[in-house]
């Protein structure tokens, strides 16, 4: 029998030997910065851990459980939510690394990597779905990698108005395309695209909160016209920044 027939056989067994299929709760209650969700067909939270809770403003996970994210989360980001959800368990599309900026009971924004996917049955059909979100927070400058790519990530930072690519950025830090694509996804779990949107929403919605036009923020953000940052925004936070304005004003 072959290495690989011996694993899916020690599989399987393990599998039928199992008396608890939700026996990785506890161990993702003891992750205070990854969110661990399963959710049964119609969307409704079966198992989440205590960080979820946490980030809804929930003492207890039982205020989650039986509910789905449109009755969790205020409107409109439970909407954006549920219709993710609905992506996965009607046509079985799996979110990858998705970044989203969430917004906190406190009203503060914080950034996460988004990954859910379907649940089969036996027979394949999709029965509810997993996932995981994993907050991001600041790369630890003591990496000894992080000064490979300092220059780049400045630039992204001072210049993010401006129109950069991903050969400027390899050429600000000495490497080619491959490498700062390596060290960037390394120590900040994100691709250069990646940063450059989160630098550039984190900037629009810290001026979201004033009073300027989103035209004329959408401009100072780097974009082109109005209609692309609000695009843009509304795919990584879930709502326009017209409407973010207003979840700000309502806090």
């Amino acid at each position: 029998m072959t290495a690989h027939l011996l694993h899916s056989a020690a599989r399987s067994d393990l599998a039928a030997r199992i008396g608890d299929v939700f026996f990785s709760e506890p161990l993702f209650d003891a992750l205070p910065d990854v969110v661990f969700f399963i959710k049964d067909r119609g969307g409704r939270y079966v198992v989440v851990n205590q960080t979820l809770a946490r980030r809804c403003g929930m003492k207890d996970k039982a205020g989650l459980l039986g509910k789905t994210a449109n009755e969790v989360f205020a409107a409109p980001l439970g909407q954006r939510f549920q219709a993710q959800d609905q992506q996965v368990l009607d046509a079985g599309i799996q979110i990858e690394d998705q970044l989203e900026l969430h917004l906190y009971p406190n009203r503060d924004p914080g950034w996460c990597l988004t990954q859910k996917r379907p649940l089969r049955d036996a027979h394949g059909a999709i029965v509810g779905l997993a996932g995981v979100s994993r907050d991001l927070a600041m790369a630890d400058h003591k990496n000894p990698a992080y000064h490979k790519v300092a220059d780049a990530v400045r630039l992204i930072h001072e210049k993010y108005g401006e129109t950069l690519t991903l050969p400027q950025l390899a050429r600000t830090a000495h490497m080619s395309v491959a490498q700062i694509e390596r060290y960037f996804e390394r120590i900040f779990h994100l691709t250069p695209r990646q940063m450059i949107i989160k630098t550039r929403l984190e900037a629009a919605s810290r001026l979201l909160a004033g009073d300027d036009s989103v035209s004329d923020i959408a401009q100072a953000c780097g974009y082109a016209d109005h209609s692309a940052f609000t695009r843009q925004f509304r795919a990584t936070v879930g709502v326009t920044p017209s409407e973010y304005r207003l979840l700000l004003r309502e806090a």
